[in-house]
């Protein structure tokens, strides 16, 4: 049985984009699930959250309960960190985001990912006494990953997307990603895999903004022994220059268009489903 689901994250109102990998995954499903992404407390409000459900009832989606919350999931995340530092895959960055521009600044050749200049490593020099000071200290700190140690440890990997075909894993596109941070039990990457295999998805529907992100996961999900979905990055709903939707443009949210006297049929035809 196929599983998709849908994660949006409540930091503004669903836009013509969010339409698309709505109703695409809920079209390609024969289950389709709702997952509200709302670890970033900082960002994400409940008002928003209630305008997703009203957009998706009027888009006529339908979808499984309970929905869940990832604000709701931090034992599951803290469980699966635990399980990768017992692996030695895990330590802590003491570096400011300040910090870690001017390292990169000042190195020859940083190495680049899919984001921009990846971690240059500087943390994971420090010797357990060290890292014990600097804890004992009180000093601010983030959890990443040893992609290095990961990556020998995960072995070849691979990734089955339903237009790439198979996929060979970079295991170090992003380097050393975070995994969690003080504010946050967990980051996206994690969260996500361990969200995606708590709730049986099958198949992850999403932009093919996202393809570079797969191969990160799909290490994550290796490491912690979970299951493999197949995957299906799809085409992005652009504005008339080209660039993708954002969250900012109002003319565009699902609610300024409802608002408006536009049908969901409309909303269909007019991202080509």
């Amino acid at each position: 049985m196929i599983v998709t689901r849908f994660a949006p994250s409540p930091t503004g109102l669903l836009h013509l984009g969010h339409a698309f990998a709505a109703i695409t995954a809920h079209d390609m499903g024969e289950r389709f699930l709702l997952r509200i992404d709302d670890i970033d407390t900082s960002r994400c409000r409940e008002e928003f959250v209630a305008a997703i459900l009203e957009d998706l009832r009027w888009l006529e989606l339908a979808w499984e309960e309970p929905v869940v919350r990832q604000t709701a999931r931090g034992d599951a995340y803290r469980a699966a960190i635990a399980a990768l530092d017992a692996m030695g895959l895990v330590y802590p960055c003491f570096c400011t985001r300040k910090e870690i521009a001017d390292e990169i600044a000042r190195a020859v050749e940083a190495p680049h990912g899919p984001d921009g200049p990846v971690y240059p490593g500087t943390c994971q020099a420090l010797s357990a006494d060290e890292r014990k000071r600097r804890v004992a200290a009180g000093v601010p700190y983030a959890l990443r990953l040893d992609s290095v140690a990961a990556g020998a440890r995960a072995g070849a990997t691979t990734f089955r997307d339903l237009n790439a075909g198979v996929v060979t894993v970079e295991q170090m596109l992003f380097g050393d990603i975070v995994l969690a941070r003080k504010e946050m039990p967990a980051a996206y990457h994690l969260a996500v895999v361990v969200d995606d295999a708590h709730q049986g998805v099958t198949l992850v529907t999403r932009g093919e903004d996202l393809f570079a992100a797969t191969h990160v996961q799909r290490l994550l999900q290796t490491l912690l022994e979970l299951p493999e979905p197949e995957y299906a990055h799809h085409r992005l709903i652009l504005d008339a220059s080209g660039k993708k939707f954002s969250k900012r443009d109002h003319a565009v949210t699902l609610k300024s268009l409802r608002d408006s006297g536009v049908a969901p049929a409309e909303i269909r035809a007019r991202i080509g489903l």
